[in-house]
């Protein structure tokens, strides 16, 4: 089994990018503590919004869906659970929410990871909630003609509690000694995470609520506002691309995981600057038809009416609706599609 010493990523020499998403982050960290301290009311519709779309995302992102309808009265608890995906969702919600209200009191230690994992399947009918896996497992991808094939073979269940010890071990001691960045540390801990792989299912969506976790605790609480798990499921292609470019020799310890330091980090700073732009719609009182109005000139392309709405915190659905309405009217947006299939593009485009 290879070894995990975080300790080497203090001599890291990361390229220019890296460095500059880093000291972004930390700037955008600062401001978001300024505008918590002056908004706090105004910010828990944003809370809602992203709890709402990182349970939907992370699990769509494994195939895992229901109906929006059913996603929303699920995530209330307006509902119990009618098929396998939607017991599924149920516990992803939980564990979103122990994160949420106690994610001070959740070290980085395998027994802890085993609860979260546990209450990941409490309501579903799969025993093995809460277990390391007891068999072999595999990362495999479809080829064109629909054959699939083995793009990377995990460590073995038998090695699978010590890895689990040493990632948790390593990372601990370095994030305790302020040497290496968190926001450096995090990627790291979080791709052999899933290189380990170390559950029989439920690995993608655990290793998306330890990236929360591990934020929060490092005091980046983007999360809790903006989804992260809405925007890997939007690049969801190159989320997989770079884990297998970063899976090439990890085995041997010789693997490189700038590529998906980059990529995560460039996730956490597009969530700051959404952060950003929909907390100044939230402060201002200012018209359905204006805030509406404002959301979709910020539009560039091809726009819906729930990212409009998610734009539009403060504004119930109906207002949306009804703003979009008058816009189009207007003269101000052109809708076109139906039903479900339904886009909007400002009349400037054209």
């Amino acid at each position: 089994m290879r070894s995990f010493d975080y300790s080497v990523l203090k001599d890291g020499q990361w390229d220019n990018t890296i460095l500059g998403l880093v000291a972004q982050i930390h700037e955008y960290k600062g401001r978001q503590e300024l505008y918590l301290r002056q908004k706090p009311a105004q910010l828990e519709r944003l809370v809602e919004i992203a709890r709402i779309q990182s349970t939907e995302s992370s699990n769509a992102i494994e195939g895992i869906r229901t109906t929006n309808t059913r996603l929303q009265q699920l995530i209330a608890d307006k509902t119990t659970p009618r098929s396998r995906d939607e017991e599924e969702i149920m516990g992803y919600r939980d564990v979103l929410n122990t994160i949420h209200e106690n994610y001070e009191y959740i070290p980085m230690r395998p027994n802890y990871l085993l609860q979260l994992h546990r209450d990941l399947y409490k309501y579903s009918h799969k025993n093995i909630g809460g277990s390391f896996k007891n068999t072999q497992n595999y990362i495999s991808a479809v080829d064109a003609d629909g054959r699939e094939f083995v793009l990377f073979t995990p460590i073995a269940p038998y090695e699978t509690p010590a890895a689990v010890e040493a990632i948790c071990e390593s990372f601990n001691r370095m994030l305790a000694s302020q040497e290496v960045d968190p926001l450096i540390l995090i990627p790291v801990f979080i791709h052999d995470f899933l290189c380990i792989h170390p559950f029989n299912d439920g690995n993608g969506r655990m290793s998306r609520l330890l990236t929360t976790l591990l934020l929060y605790r490092a005091g980046y609480q983007i999360g809790r506002y903006i989804s992260l798990e809405s925007k890997i499921a939007k690049t969801k292609d190159t989320y997989y691309d770079v884990l297998q470019a970063c899976q090439n020799g990890w085995d041997m310890g010789t693997d490189d995981p700038t590529p998906f330091i980059r990529y995560l980090l460039q996730t956490i700073l597009s969530a700051y600057r959404d952060f950003e732009e929909r907390v100044d719609m939230v402060g201002e009182k200012t018209p359905a038809l204006e805030t509406v109005r404002r959301a979709a000139e910020s539009r560039i392309g091809r726009f819906t009416k729930r990212e409009i709405m998610e734009l539009c915190p403060t504004l119930s659905k109906a207002s949306v609706e009804s703003a979009i309405k008058q816009l189009v009217d207007a003269g101000q947006l052109v809708k076109q599609g139906s039903g479900r299939s339904t886009f909007y593009t400002r009349s400037d485009a054209q």
